[in-house]
């Protein structure tokens, strides 16, 4: 009977962690540019390190929820953006099954006054043969963490981008 009881306690659900106050209550953000590792730039993605960093800037800007402020000091929150490209398998070991990772944005949030983590996110950039399928990728991989941010800070997601 004690077995029984065991398994039926390890099959509930765990109870929902709270999101830390901070985040649904901040007002004011500044968005920190984390870079990009080295050779995502100019290729496979277009533009330079910074693009991640202007578009997560112009997404929250027209997300309105929030003031940008240009010094971390002001702010409620502090947002890095980051683009990596983890270490993993190389093409060489695909005929076991392995396959490289894919270039991922990582969002990172801050309280502003601790600086400590509060949340972190990530979305992994699709794999494309095309340079305009990698920038649309980038994109949407972009808007992801961005949708994922204004979720758990309650606030409406971004409105989805045209389709070409």
């Amino acid at each position: 009977m004690l077995i029984g009881t065991s398994i039926t306690t390890a099959q509930q659900p765990a109870p929902q962690a709270p999101i830390p106050s901070a985040i649904p209550a901040a007002k004011s953000i500044f968005v920190s540019n984390g870079g990009a590792d080295s050779g995502l730039f100019p290729e496979p993605f277009s533009g330079d390190t910074a693009r991640a960093y202007n578009q997560l800037f112009a997404a929250l800007m027209s997300a309105g929820q929030f003031h940008l402020v240009t010094d971390p000091s002001n702010a409620d929150l502090v947002l890095e953006i980051k683009l990596i490209a983890p270490y993993g398998p190389t093409n060489a070991n695909k005929q076991n099954g392995a396959s490289d990772p894919l270039p991922m944005f990582r969002l990172t949030v801050y309280d502003a006054k601790s600086h400590f983590v509060l949340w972190t996110m990530t979305s992994s950039v699709g794999f494309a043969f095309l340079q305009k399928t990698h920038d649309r990728n980038f994109d949407m991989a972009l808007n992801d963490v961005v949708s994922q941010f204004l979720s758990i800070a309650g606030k409406p997601p971004l409105a989805a981008p045209p389709t070409p």
